[in-house]
């Protein structure tokens, strides 16, 4: 951290700037806060982003539609197929592709299990910004399980590269239910003793109720979603009041706080990982046999027009819109990033808070600047 202070005119001190990162292991990437204190409180506060800007959308302009899909492993890169299967829904709705069900249970039940490992990266993290060292062993441990799971059936641990237009890219190993089974069971446990170990926790408590809260009006009108909306109040998620895919069909709940404060913000993920284990449990009851990819051609190329789609990834309403000219790379793609929208309210969260829970604060929104800068 660099401290400089501001001198007027006439020599007397007033708000001291704190400028916090972009290299700072608390900002989770290289993001930049610069905060103005005034004693031990934030008078104000500016973030200062764009250090990660790859070009990305710009980028998909040069590449055929089923190329793009590797670019949008890494603008979340810690919930990458949930970034995979948004952007192979808005090529399908232009295209009017209907994916055989199968797929779709396949999709479902990777996409909530990469919900869980982005969520346990958190909830392991986030006991590192709060002081504690456990809740990172805990939360990498059963992360740890289902990217090894991921692994065998993507072959790859992050960058998977397995959801297609009109599909996935093979179907899952001949093992996949036993395995899945027992991960099940250790997820439920593992869930179980990180809520356990950290949620009820005085000094954890002490660290996060009552900090950085903001209201669910103040949160609606800086765009906020995911997480830190419901975290407020607010039973927004789009998998139910926009489904897409096949979350129609499952029942599961929307875990909702009421203070909006960095507790609820945690607490939010604590029980959607509970909400998933459900949904995958229910994917897996009704998993069909069948065809694992629409018969499309292998060099997509959409009709003329443009298109808009929405869906839930771990940090939010995650969005894509996509214009064609009608040859087999896209004419524009921009993408509605949650973690962008949701960094806006950082500024009125981190009012007049103390400088100790600043980083509690950027924890809590849980950015990736993957997405924030793409």
């Amino acid at each position: 951290m660099q401290i400089q202070e501001q001198v007027t005119e006439r020599g007397d001190a007033i708000d001291l700037m704190v400028n916090m990162g972009p290299q700072h292991p608390s900002t989770h990437g290289v993001f930049r806060l610069v905060i103005w204190v005034d004693g031990e409180k934030i008078a104000r506060s500016e973030s200062h982003i764009g250090y990660l800007h790859r070009g990305s959308e710009k980028l998909c302009e040069g590449e055929q539609y089923g190329q793009i899909i590797t670019l949008f492993d890494r603008l979340d890169y810690v919930a990458n197929l949930n970034g995979e299967l948004a952007i192979c829904m808005a090529v399908e709705k232009l295209m009017e592709v209907e994916v055989p069900e199968r797929a779709e249970y396949i999709r479902v039940i990777l996409c909530e299990l990469n919900r869980i490992a982005s969520h346990m990266m958190f909830y392991g993290v986030y006991g590192l910004d709060a002081g504690a060292m456990t809740p990172v062993l805990y939360g990498f441990r059963e992360r740890e399980r289902i990217q090894a799971l991921f692994e065998s059936v993507t072959g790859a641990r992050m960058m998977h590269n397995y959801i297609r237009i009109g599909g996935v890219n093979e179907d899952l190993p001949d093992d996949f239910g036993p395995r899945m089974n027992t991960l099940l069971d250790h997820l439920e446990r593992g869930v179980e003793e990180c809520d356990e170990l950290l949620s009820q926790n005085e000094m954890f408590l002490a660290r996060t109720k009552g900090i950085g809260a903001i209201s669910a009006e103040e949160a609606i009108d800086l765009g906020v979603t995911g997480p830190p909306l419901r975290a407020c109040g607010v039973p927004e998620d789009v998998r139910v009041s926009e489904p897409y895919s096949i979350y129609d069909r499952f029942d599961f709940g929307i875990p909702v706080g009421s203070q909006g404060d960095c507790w609820d913000r945690y607490y939010v993920r604590v029980e959607e990982m509970r909400q998933s284990l459900g949904i995958i449990k229910q994917v897996m009851r009704d998993m069909p046999e069948g065809e694992i990819a629409a018969n499309v051609r292998r060099i997509a190329r959409p009709p003329k027009g443009e298109v808009y789609i929405r869906t839930e990834s771990p940090r939010g309403d995650f969005g894509v819109f996509l214009v064609s000219d009608g040859s087999d790379k896209p004419y524009r793609v921009k993408v509605r990033a949650p973690s962008f929208c949701n960094l806006q309210a950082l500024q009125a969260m981190l009012r007049d808070a103390y400088i100790a829970d600043a980083v509690l604060v950027l924890g809590s929104i849980d950015i990736v600047l993957g997405e924030v800068d793409r």
